[in-house]
Order: structure tokens, then sequence, then C-alpha cells
């Protein structure tokens, strides 16, 4: 805490009087600058100021073009991309098709973070002098949703620089772009410190028209929340997130301060390693493997007291795996799929083999989610009512990631929000998908079910879109029937900032600092 402190007293003396800086206070570090590098809204929420995609979100997340100014399907599964001129990246060099094409690719390799948005590229060519063919694997109603979260690069700045591949840092890959970045973004690189200080300032030749009037935007890792509270309050931070629920009646009680809420997409959950291969210490066989015990963890947790206590109140119970206004929601789903209830968990894990109970590690990142660490701590609690003993272990975002990619935790808090796609078809194929090259890159369940997989499949390349949907709830039942998850609440989106600044506070979690102004 004392090297926080710190950090934030140095930052402020010579930034105070600069009002068209912006001091930003977040929870936790990002894992690397390579914008294909993670798949995570942590990164994106940084990165979307610095790169941009063919597409991106407006201020009310419809899609809208950015590098590409058109497109056309020329058959369900061919789209044609015309670029948009005029356009320069950060060291100056005009964006081409070429670099286009080389960034699609990079993004759509085997085994890519980015996988979750490239899985049905089968190939990306050059077919004009402004326009990019993307040739897909079948028909594929939701590419241009996945497009808006990919970002585009200069492929001679990554030639130049070896770095032709994503680097993905929780497979600790690392390159000249895991520090470095040369974006087409409203705002550029200045320095990189990690774990202390990234500044990016305003790209003069940003081919857009700003409606922004900032000249710097300054990242500062602040883990501990009293720390991150008191440099807004005092003045050395400009906006915080996220925002520690337990503060928000301070911060409303001073004109310094304002609080923008609005109802994020994702969705918490828990999650479980079903494989029967999974080593649970001190058992002979996979407990997490029989539905049963996972029944009866879905039971032992109280939902609406995390809602009311630990979230106050500030978010209700949800019995879906994505938000209302995601595509593929259908409000059928939308009941408790089982009740809380203590004594019937016993009785489940009794005819499951463990009326004693049994224990399990615990993974929860505590510098990512709005109050993560009290829920993790509360549902632990509430396992231990019924004899499952939880070994809770706290890691910051980036040791989570590792340990969730290599599917070593027997439990783990997650919140999934599926963007940039805005479609459930987002969490059914990289969630609960059997893991392979092109599917299940967040599946740290090891959930593999060939008649899901089938399903999934089958939405995939369904350009009918009540057929569509139907799939896609018929997916998500079977997974509500398994117990694979336990769905949480939406989280709350709390932003707090200094009165002078007006910001949006986005629902799918991306700082949008050119939509930002210092009044």
């Amino acid at each position: 805490m004392i090297r926080f402190l710190t950090a934030l007293a140095l930052l402020a003396a010579p930034l105070l009087a600069n009002a068209q800086t912006v001091r930003w206070g977040n929870a936790g570090e990002i894992s690397t600058m390579d914008p294909h590098g993670s798949f995570t809204t942590v990164n994106a929420a940084l990165l979307g100021n610095i790169y941009e995609g063919l597409v991106r979100h407006d201020r009310n997340l419809r899609f809208e073009p950015a590098l590409a100014t058109s497109w056309e399907a020329l058959a369900p599964d061919l789209y044609r991309f015309t670029i948009r001129q005029g356009v320069r990246f950060h060291d100056g060099s005009p964006l081409t098709p070429a670099d286009v094409v080389a960034s699609l690719r990079r993004a759509a390799v085997p085994n890519s973070p980015y996988a979750a948005v490239t899985h049905m590229i089968r190939e990306v060519t050059q077919s004009g002098p402004w326009t990019v063919d993307v040739q897909l694997r079948g028909p594929y109603p939701v590419l241009i949703n996945d497009l808006a979260g990919v970002s585009i690069l200069s492929e001679a700045w990554m030639t130049r620089h070896d770095a032709l591949l994503p680097a993905d840092p929780a497979r600790g890959r690392s390159a000249y772009t895991s520090l470095n970045t040369n974006g087409t973004g409203p705002f550029r690189l200045v320095s990189r410190t990690p774990d202390a200080e990234t500044v990016l300032e305003r790209f003069p030749d940003w081919w857009d028209r700003p409606t922004h009037n900032l000249q710097r935007v300054v990242f500062t890792p602040v883990a501990n929340d009293a720390t991150r509270v008191a440099g807004l309050l005092g003045g050395q931070l400009d906006v915080i997130t996220p925002t520690p629920l337990q503060d928000l009646d301070r911060f409303r009680a001073t004109g310094a301060i304002r609080v923008v809420e609005a109802q994020d997409l994702r969705v918490m959950f828990l999650g479980f390693n079903v494989a029967p291969e999974h080593q649970v210490e001190g058992q002979p066989r996979n407990p997490l493997a029989d539905r049963r015990v996972r029944e009866a963890l879905a039971r032992a947790v109280d939902v609406p007291a995390l809602t009311t206590t630990v979230m106050r109140g500030l978010t209700q119970p949800i019995h879906t795996l994505i938000a209302p206004e995601i595509g593929g929601y259908d409000a059928s789903l939308a009941t408790p799929r089982a009740p809380h209830d203590v004594a019937g968990a016993r009785r489940l894990l009794a005819e499951a083999g463990y009326p004693e109970g049994f224990g399990l590690t615990f993974d929860c990142p505590n510098d990512r989610y709005v109050n993560g660490e009290r829920i993790c701590r509360a549902v632990a609690s509430m396992w231990a009512r019924v004899g499952v003993r939880a070994n809770l272990n706290m890691y910051r975002f980036p040791a989570f990631m590792t340990r969730f990619t290599a599917n070593q935790a027997d439990a783990f808090l997650l919140g999934w929000a599926n963007t940039p796609q805005l479609d459930g078809f987002s969490m059914l194929n990289n969630v609960l998908h059997t893991k392979n090259q092109r599917s299940g890159s967040w599946n740290g369940g090891r959930i593999s079910d060939p008649t899901f997989d089938a399903l999934v499949t089958r939405a995939a390349t369904e350009m009918d879109l009540t057929r569509r949907t139907a799939l896609m709830t018929e997916a998500f039942a079977m997974e509500r029937a398994a117990f694979w998850t336990v769905p949480l609440y939406r989280e709350p989106m709390v932003v707090a900032m200094r009165r002078q600044l007006d910001m949006p506070a986005s629902a799918d979690g991306r700082m949008r600092f050119w939509m930002a102004r210092w009044e």
C-alpha cells in the first residue's frame, strides 16, 4: 500500500494543474500491450484507446464502421470489406489493406488468444486496391460482431520487430508487442512501466473527428481499494475502476465526485472442473464430475444474500449465463435452476458418496471484479455449511489466468460479458464448448459433451434467426440441467470520477476516453 501511495503522491504534483490529463486508477495491471495477446476486457479497456478494428461500437453499443467504411456479404460464408483511406498509424505510416490481411491472419492463428472472435475465419485476402475478403468456414451470421474486437496493426512494423504472431502472456510468450504499440486510435503510447504507470497522449493525426478535449491519459494500477478511493478523494486520481461499492455513499456525499452507473453486460458465475480425470486433492476420483455434487454446490449458495449484502443491493440474482440485452437470450430460462437449500445440498452430497463433504481449491482474481474477493469468501463460507471445505486462492488476474488456462483450479469465479459480439454464441462456443484449437478457449472447467458441441456447431452456421435462437436455447438448457456453472448476478457498473470529467460508463466495461471531456 505504501508503494501505491508514494506513486500517487509523485503523480499528483505535476499533473494537477493540467486539466486535460486524466489519471485513471485501476484495480489491476493489464497483462500485455499486444492487442491479440489476451482476450480480456481489462486489456481491451486500455488498448481500445490505442488500437482500432474494422468495426466499432458507438456510445450506445451499436455497431458502426471504423477502419472499414463498408462491407457486404458476397455469400453466406464470404464478406468483402472496403478499407478506409487516409488513415495513419502512430508511427506515421499509412494504413493499407495488407495491414488488415496480416492482422486478421495474426489474430486467427490456431490456439490464438483471440480464437474467441476469429474461429470461423478460414482465409483473408486482398481482393482489390482497397478491399479485403474474409472467407469463412461456413455460413456465419455474427462476423461483424466478432470483428468489433479485432485490432489492426501495421504489417511492416510487426515484420520489423518479429511480431507476426500474437504474444500470449498466459502461455509465457512475450514479444516486442508486449510493451510497445503502433495503432491507429485516438491515443498513442508515450511510456510504459509495468505495475507502475502507462502514459497515453492524444494522437493529432487520428482519422476521425475528435469530440474529446483530453491531451493525456495516465493509467496506474492501484490494487488496494482504500488507496484507490483515497487517490480519487484526494485529487491524485480522476477516475477509478472498479469502484468499491462500500464507498458509494462517501462519493455521493461530496460535490467533487461524479458517480456514473449503468447495467454491465457481464454475468458473474461459479465454474467447476468437471473432467473425470481431474485430480482433486485427497479424493480418488473427481467429485465435481458428478452432477449431484455440482447441484449440491449450487444449492449451498445463497445468491440473494450475496446481492443484498456483498453487492449492497446494486444488482440482482440472475439465472441465465447471458444478460437480456444479448442475442440469443430466452426468458423461459430465467428462473432459478435450484433453490437455496442447505439440507438438500447435504442429501445430494451423501447420495454422491460424500456424506462428510470434501476439500477443493477455489481460485478467485482479487483485482478484476467488483467486490470479487468478498464474493469468493462469502461463497466459501456457504460451501463450508454443507461440508465442502474451499481452499481459497486469491490471485492477481494475470496469475489467475495462467492457472485458469491450464485448468488447474477445482472451482473458480469468472465473469463473461459476450463482448464484442453481444451474442450468446460467445459464451456457448468459448466457455462451454470442448476445448480445441478454435473453440473452448475459455473452457476452464474442461466441459466436454458431444451433444452440446453439436448444438453449438449448428448454431454457428444457422442463418435463420428463429432457428438459431432455438438451437442456443436448447444448448443453454443443457448447461442448466448439467449444473456446469452457477450463475450469480450481473456485475454492477459503477464508475466514480472527478466532477469535472464527463465520461460514459459503457456496459461492456470499455474505457472510451475519446468520448470523454473535461468540463
